[in-house]
């Protein structure tokens, strides 16, 4: 967004449904609309399915969790705010976000 122009994707993650770059008709509305992008990284992305599984009791992809990362990670940003994140996406891979989510324990 910064160059003003579709840039190609440049990292790797474990989000991969997000790993595509933006088309014609989508990017001139986010250019226009959006002032900022808060980005997450694995770490928190996993931290945040994790959080979905063990309170909601719910399983969601990589993909998913990437809004309530970024909350989380800027959490003090939106204190006092009422703030909604859908949840969605059943593409997952059940043995790999078991493994992701409990790697750290």
């Amino acid at each position: 967004m910064q160059t003003g122009k579709i840039e190609p994707a440049q990292s790797q993650t474990i989000a991969d449904g997000l790993l595509t770059t933006l088309g014609d008709k989508t990017f001139p509305i986010i250019y226009e609309l959006v002032s900022e992008v808060i980005t997450a990284n694995d770490e928190q992305i996993v931290d945040a399915m994790r959080l979905v599984w063990e309170r909601m009791k719910i399983i969601i992809e990589p993909s998913c969790a990437v809004p309530l990362a970024s909350l989380l990670k800027e959490k003090e940003r939106f204190k006092g705010q009422q703030v909604g994140i859908i949840l969605t996406g059943g593409n997952v891979d059940l043995e790999r976000a078991f493994k992701l989510m409990t790697d750290k324990t």
